[in-house]
């Protein structure tokens, strides 16, 4: 499966300098959100594919306008040709505003969601927006990753998980692509193609 992620700011090589070729044989697009609704619209209008997304720290418009022909995964497992991705957006909470949330709060989310990950065996993709506690996150409050999402990484093992909201260039530690354990974990600042196999018999 060919996927494209994206996060946090809009790609002037896919909007500005659209060709038809640049979103051919993408077979899934993943939102690690803090981007605009017009944008995933574009996306939504020229790939052949679904656009699946989550919210960001800064999305607070989407409350009026949601991207058009897109997918909230928000809270949710959803399952495209057989591999089940998992969808919590928002970031730590460092000033009260919307999508953010404390460290209880995104656990009892979590929470919520074990019988839809029981009853779907698992997931194959964790797509968020903050990234895992300790795992390329930053030393700040607004940029500290979530320890529950390191938690489900270690007990459920998903093939892949991709995050935003840590953008590349705040410096050289933040990292495309690593492995936490057997999780590809890749960060989806502007844009970045996975190309995954996915054990379906899961």
């Amino acid at each position: 499966m060919r996927i494209l992620t994206v996060a946090d700011v809009e790609s002037k090589y896919l909007w500005d300098y659209y060709e038809k070729s640049k979103l051919e044989n993408i077979d899934l697009i993943l939102s690690a959100g803090d981007l605009s609704a017009a944008y995933l619209e574009f996306l939504a209008t020229f790939a052949k594919c679904p656009v699946l997304y989550v919210h960001g720290n800064h999305d607070t418009r989407y409350a009026k306008k949601p991207p058009e022909g897109c997918i909230s995964i928000e809270d949710k497992i959803y399952v495209h040709n057989g591999v089940r991705i998992l969808g919590l957006g928002g970031s730590m909470c460092y000033n009260f505003g919307a999508f953010q949330y404390t460290e209880r709060e995104m656990a009892h989310r979590l929470q919520k969601l074990k019988p839809k990950i029981m009853l779907n065996r698992g997931f194959d993709i964790l797509l968020t927006h903050s990234p895992a506690k300790g795992f390329h996150d930053g030393e700040d409050l607004p940029h500290q990753g979530f320890n529950c999402f390191r938690k489900l990484l270690i007990k459920r093992k998903p093939a892949l998980f991709v995050h935003g909201h840590v953008h590349l260039s705040y410096g050289r530690g933040f990292k495309r692509e690593d492995y936490f354990n057997d999780t590809r974990v890749v960060n989806a600042f502007e844009k970045h193609i996975v190309e995954m196999d996915f054990d379906r018999e899961k």
